[in-house]
């Protein structure tokens, strides 16, 4: 009996030695953050279908929550900012979570632009001009208001 009760604690020393916390994010956690997070259309595509799979990503605990366009228009005249909006609030929601906004702002409100400039892009003549100049006001708004958002992190 002593045998097996020690081969058993023998076993399960073993068995804790090797496990993880199951709360620990994989390592590869801002890695796939960053991925998702910067200018390019790829990347753009590839946020877009993890949100559609938010379930394969569980492991690593992001914030997928949004506000989309706070309080702006979602989709001004029309134009669908909804899921750039979305992306946006992603990056700000995950980098303050781990304590590196401030470094990845300027490249998340960038990202934004970048992604509204995308939408803009299927229009042409004066529908394209105004959304070009609607997609600068609410990049011009993010850089503004985003700053108050980052003293907001550092302090809270």
């Amino acid at each position: 009996m002593r045998r097996l009760l020690a081969a058993g604690l023998a076993t399960a020393a073993a068995v804790l030695a090797f496990a993880t916390p199951a709360s620990a994010a994989p390592a590869d956690k801002p890695q796939v953050l960053s991925s998702w997070t910067q200018t390019s259309a790829s990347s753009y595509q590839s946020w877009v279908s993890a949100r559609a799979n938010q379930g394969n990503w569980s492991a690593y605990g992001f914030d997928w929550s949004t506000d989309y366009c706070s309080n702006s228009p979602d989709n001004p005249f029309g134009f669908p900012f909804q899921t750039s909006c979305a992306r946006h609030d992603f990056g700000y929601r995950n980098y303050k979570a781990a304590g590196t906004f401030s470094a990845n702002k300027a490249r998340l409100d960038d990202a934004f632009h970048a992604d509204l400039k995308r939408v803009c892009s299927s229009y042409s003549g004066a529908k394209k001009t105004s959304c070009d100049s609607t997609a600068w006001t609410y990049y011009q708004a993010v850089k503004i208001l985003g700053v108050r958002a980052a003293e907001r992190s550092l302090v809270g």
